[in-house]
C-alpha cells in the first residue's frame, strides 16, 4: 500500500486503504463472522490472487491482522484490528445507502439488526456537536 504522502484530504487517504470493491466487501465479512480464507472466497466468489492481495494489503494497513485458527490448526485467520473495526459506521453507512436507492420498494434484501433489541438499525446521520443533522451544503473542509 502506497499512501501518497502530499495527499492531504483524509478521503483519499482512506479510498487508498479501503476505497475498492474486494476491500470492501472483505472487511464486511469479517465482520460479519468470516475469517478464513477458503470462507471468504466462497462467500465473494472473488479469483484466488485479489483474494490474496487485498488481504495482504488491508494487512499491512493494519485493517486486519492473522492469528492462528483455535485447536492448534496451522490454518490462519483474518480479523479485525481496532483500527479495521472502527469503519464500522462506513459499511453501515453503504449498507444503508444501498437500501435507500439501489433496491425497489418491494424488492428484498439483507437488513442489519440490533442484535439486543431485534429491530433494524436507525438510519445513520451526520451532526454537529450539538446534535443536529448536518447537509453537505452546511459544512466546509478547512485546509
Amino acid at each position: 500500500m502506497t499512501v501518497l504522502v502530499n495527499d492531504t484530504c483524509p478521503v483519499g487517504r482512506a479510498a487508498n486503504v479501503v476505497g475498492d470493491r474486494w476491500s470492501l466487501l472483505i472487511v464486511r465479512d469479517v465482520m460479519d463472522g468470516l475469517h478464513r480464507f477458503g470462507d471468504l472466497q466462497r462467500n465473494l466468489g472473488v479469483a484466488r490472487n485479489i483474494l490474496t492481495d487485498r488481504l495482504k494489503r488491508l494487512v499491512d494497513a493494519g485493517v486486519l491482522a492473522t492469528e492462528p485458527v483455535e485447536g492448534g490448526s496451522a490454518y490462519q485467520q483474518y480479523v479485525l484490528t481496532s483500527k479495521g473495526a472502527q469503519l464500522f459506521p462506513l459499511i453501515v453507512a453503504l449498507r444503508q445507502w444501498g437500501e435507500q436507492h439501489l433496491f425497489a420498494a418491494d424488492e428484498p434484501h439483507s437488513v442489519l439488526i440490533d442484535t439486543a433489541t431485534g429491530e433494524v438499525i436507525a438510519p445513520m446521520q451526520a451532526t454537529n456537536r450539538q446534535g443536529e443533522v448536518l447537509q453537505a451544503s452546511g459544512t466546509a473542509v478547512q485546509r
